[in-house]
C-alpha cells in the first residue's frame, strides 16, 4: 500500500526552536524577484545563442558496473544532478535526465552511456519539478512499475509515467524499502515547474543503506540548514551542486564551489563528489571554471583528498 501523507504538514518550512523553547518557522525558498542589475548582462546573446554552435564533447561507452559486495555503494555520474547509485541489493536513479534538450538549451556533454546501458532499476528519487531534473521523457523510458519518490505536490507530474507507487516526503519524513531508507530534506531552492505552481516542494535526499549514507542535495544556494541535517545524519557521501551560481537573473539560487566546500564541512560528510555543473550552460559562468575553483578551495581548507571529481559514465566503489 502507499504511503500517504497528509497535506497539512509543513512545505517549504524549517521548524527551528529559538533560544526560550518556542518554535520558530524559517522558509527555505528563494526569492524570485531577479536582482536591480540583472539586465545589465545578456544571457541569450552572451551564453544561450553561442551553445547552440558548440558541439558536445564526450562519447558512449557501455558502462563495466563492477559487482558489489555488501557494505559498499558504487556510484556512478550520468552528469548535471543525476546520479545511479547501486548497493548489494538495489539500484537507485537520482534525478535522471538524458534529454540532448532543456526546451531551448542544449546539453553540451554526453552522459557517458547510452539509458538502454541501466541496470534494473528498482527505485527512482526525484529532488523537485525544475525540467533539468524532473525530466518526464526519461523517467517515462525508465519507468518499470517501481516505487519513486518526490517532495509533496509532486507527485502528479509523474503518477502518469508508469510507476507503481509514487511516495510525496514532506521534510526529515523518510520512507522504507526493506533496508533501505530514504529521507527528504530540506534545501534553499524553489520548485515550480511554471510560474504559477509555487504549491510544488523541493529539497535532497538521505538515503541509508548497510550502514552508509549518502545525501544528495538536490538544487539549493547555500543556507544555514546544512548543519542542522549533518547533525541529524551521519553522512558518508554528499553530492554537492557547484555550478550554475552566476545565474541570468542574478539570484543566488544555487551554491558556488566556495560555499559547497563550507556546506560539506558542516555537513561533516567524509566524501564530497561534485555535481550540477558542465553538463548544461545555465548560468554565465564558463563550464570549466567550477571544478577548479572547487578544487582550490579543497587545498586551502585541507580537504583535497576528501573531493571525488568524476568522469560521466565511470562507475566507482566507495
Amino acid at each position: 500500500m502507499p504511503i500517504r501523507f497528509s497535506r497539512k504538514s509543513r512545505r517549504n518550512i524549517v521548524r527551528q526552536t529559538s533560544r526560550d523553547g518556542a518554535p520558530t518557522k524559517r522558509s527555505t525558498r528563494v526569492r524570485l524577484r531577479p536582482r536591480a542589475d540583472w539586465h545589465k548582462r545578456n544571457f541569450l546573446t552572451s551564453v544561450l545563442i553561442p551553445s547552440l554552435f558548440i558541439k558536445r564533447v564526450g562519447g558512449y561507452a557501455p558502462p563495466q558496473f563492477p559487482k558489489i559486495r555488501e557494505g559498499e555503494i558504487c556510484i556512478t555520474w550520468i552528469g548535471h544532478a543525476s546520479f545511479l547509485v547501486q548497493t548489494h541489493d538495489v539500484n537507485i536513479l537520482i534525478d535522471p535526465i538524458w534529454s540532448k534538450w532543456l526546451k531551448v538549451i542544449k546539453r553540451l556533454k554526453q552522459p557517458g552511456f547510452e539509458i538502454h546501458h541501466l541496470p534494473s532499476i528498482d527505485f527512482v528519487l526525484v529532488t523537485h519539478a525544475h525540467f533539468d531534473h524532473l525530466d518526464r521523457r526519461t523517467l517515462r523510458r525508465v519507468a518499470a512499475d517501481q516505487p519513486i519518490v518526490v517532495p509533496m505536490g509532486v507527485g502528479n507530474l509523474v503518477h502518469d509515467l508508469g510507476f507503481h507507487i509514487v511516495h510525496e516526503l514532506d521534510y526529515w519524513q523518510t520512507v522504507g524499502f526493506g533496508p533501505l531508507k530514504i529521507s527528504l530534506t530540506p534545501c534553499h531552492h524553489w520548485g515550480a515547474r511554471f510560474l504559477a505552481d509555487l504549491h510544488r516542494d523541493f529539497g535532497g535526499f538521505v538515503i541509508a543503506v548497510d550502514g552508509r549514507t549518502i545525501f544528495h542535495c538536490g538544487d539549493s544556494a547555500y543556507f544555514p540548514g546544512f548543519k542542522e541535517i549533518g547533525d541529524r545524519y551521519k553522512i558518508d557521501i554528499a553530492l554537492l551542486p557547484i555550478g550554475a551560481y552566476e545565474a541570468p537573473s542574478g539570484r543566488e539560487v544555487h551554491m558556488n564551489p566556495e560555499e559547497a566546500v563550507k556546506a560539506f564541512l558542516e555537513l561533516r560528510a567524509k566524501t564530497l563528489i561534485p555535481m550540477h555543473y558542465g553538463t548544461f550552460r545555465l548560468g554565465f559562468e564558463p563550464l570549466h571554471e567550477p571544478p577548479q575553483r572547487l578544487l582550490a578551495c579543497a587545498r586551502a581548507r585541507g580537504i583535497d583528498e576528501k573531493v571525488l571529481v568524476m568522469t560521466e559514465g565511470k562507475p566507482i566503489v566507495l
